[in-house]
């Protein structure tokens, strides 16, 4: 399981949208508004978060998520 940090986050969710520039996805980035994000994409991102640092995402998990940081906070408020 990886450590949780937003760097590292931001890194393992750009890998999942291949089309995005580095450049302009930050913590702040909302991620649901980005051209690749669909349905398949929320499912991608809930395992990733499981594979990654443990913990189990819902979609309505995601639904009050709205930015990259909102994520990251979810997920640190869930692992512990």
């Amino acid at each position: 399981m990886a450590d949780l940090n937003i760097d590292d986050l931001l890194l393992k969710l750009l890998e999942e949208f291949d089309d995005i520039e580095t450049e302009n996805f930050t913590a702040e980035t909302s991620f649901k508004d980005l051209e690749e994000w669909s349905s398949m994409q929320a499912l991608v991102v809930i395992a990733l978060v499981d594979e990654h640092y443990g913990v189990a995402l819902t979609g309505e998990d995601l639904l009050n998520c709205d930015t990259v940081n909102d994520l990251y906070n979810l997920i640190e408020k869930k692992s512990s």
